[in-house]
């Protein structure tokens, strides 16, 4: 930092990292520490005694804000309007979280009079740009203190050390150095032995889905609501984004549904190995494929989906509140208000496919005496031939000049 800080805002999660930075600031700077944490849906387990453990280690305050409702509805659902998946694998369940987390975190410092604020993101990984553009999108005059570009760390392992010689209590160990992110939409793992992309991961790992192996011998199906774009029923069953999720967490990951393991692009330059679990998104966006089928032009869907891949990069590379991610939320929000139907999706020994669909008259594009095979009184077969000239007109020109150049 330019300027030492008065008083500093931590992103707390009570893990490794955060866990030795509050004891860290405090030494280094010798100013107050308030720690705050956002329930994003991480789970009871993991916020259970966190107030406690962080006044223990030296906090001056501890705020847990509970944004899960918010989460779901004013990040989750646009971006699976969107429909993003960051190089054709993984559902953002990291990236989408951050912008809520660093946006609340704006708001304690605020609230504490604080002028810093700070997180636990390492200067190799994509989390510390996700923070301080949310941090400027909100309040550019803050301070921004980034702990593992200033420290002499080298690595977790001497994290590990340090938390124990100041008696600092951490989720994990020397045997099991691997890291977990967990919120409403996945849990994610990375670091230690993860590492090496030729290992496996152990099954004792995964958290919210059950191995293949491990799975019911019959299939689950599974009918999704879809009204403009967002699912808003299971099974007939109205539910909040919130309930929705929740719920479909447990019956796509007793399906083992939504596991993925990939060597990803870091928005910063390096490849990295990431392991992830999104059990209930994997399964909405197969649904909502299927409804789309039905009741987006073609045209909308095929733009759409060149769409999606820069969309997936803004929200993966921290510019959830930039000006071009809006406006590409706008453009794709007005084509979702014709999404309304329902998906039928069969669930499998961690298979996911769309096996039907349908949607009301007034929104459905399909239509079954035009796609017949059987005779049919409202398309004339005849008119495809001068369609195929029309289209070969170029391609026959084209054709006459290479055979003029070739004589």
């Amino acid at each position: 930092m330019n300027s030492k800080p008065n008083k500093v805002v931590l992103a707390y999660s009570g893990g490794l990292d955060t866990s030795v930075m509050l004891k860290w600031i405090k030494e280094k700077y010798n100013c107050p520490v308030i720690a705050y944490a956002a329930n994003v849906g991480q789970g009871d387990e993991e916020l259970k005694g966190l107030e406690e453990k962080a006044l223990e280690t030296g906090a001056e305050e501890c705020y847990i804000l509970d944004l899960q409702k918010e989460f779901a509805e004013d990040f989750i659902f646009p971006m699976l309007r969107a429909g993003a998946i960051y190089e054709n694998s993984y559902l953002l369940g990291t990236s989408i979280a951050r912008p809520i987390i660093a946006k609340g975190q704006v708001e304690i410092a605020k609230k504490t009079g604080s002028d810093t604020v700070a997180h636990g993101a390492t200067g190799k990984g994509n989390d510390q740009i996700r923070f301080e553009l949310t941090y400027a999108a909100f309040n550019p005059l803050l301070k921004v203190l980034s702990p593992w570009r200033e420290w002499d760390f080298g690595g977790r392992t001497e994290l590990i050390n340090f938390a124990k010689q100041h008696k600092i209590p951490i989720p994990v160990s020397n045997e099991k150095p691997f890291s977990t992110d967990r919120n409403l939409f996945h849990i994610s793992f990375e670091g230690g032995i993860l590492e090496d992309p030729w290992t496996e991961p152990p099954e004792n790992m995964y958290r919210l889905t059950k191995s293949a192996e491990e799975t019911p011998d019959a299939p689950t199906y599974v009918e999704i609501t879809y009204k403009e774009g967002n699912p808003v029923q299971i099974n007939g069953q109205k539910m909040s984004p919130l309930e929705l999720l929740t719920n479909l967490n447990k019956i796509a990951g007793e399906n083992g549904i939504g596991r993925v393991d990939i060597v990803e692009n870091r928005f910063i330059g390096m490849k990295s190995r990431g392991v992830y679990e999104t059990p209930g998104g994997t399964v909405l966006h197969e649904a909502k494929k299927a409804v789309e089928s039905l009741t987006l032009d073609k045209e909308v869907i095929h733009l759409k989906n060149t769409l999606m891949p820069e969309y997936s990069k803004l929200v993966y590379n921290g510019f959830w509140y930039s000006p071009e991610r809006e406006f590409l939320q706008a453009s794709i929000d007005s084509s979702m208000l014709s999404v309304c139907g329902t998906a039928r999706v069969k669930l499998f020994k961690g298979s996911c496919r769309a096996v039907g669909r349908k949607a009301p008259p007034n929104y459905n594009l399909y239509r079954e005496d035009l796609a017949t095979f059987e005779k049919d009184s409202v398309y004339s077969q005849k008119d495809a031939e001068g369609f195929i000239n029309l289209n070969a007109l170029r391609i026959k020109t084209s054709s006459d000049l290479k055979n003029k150049k070739n004589r």
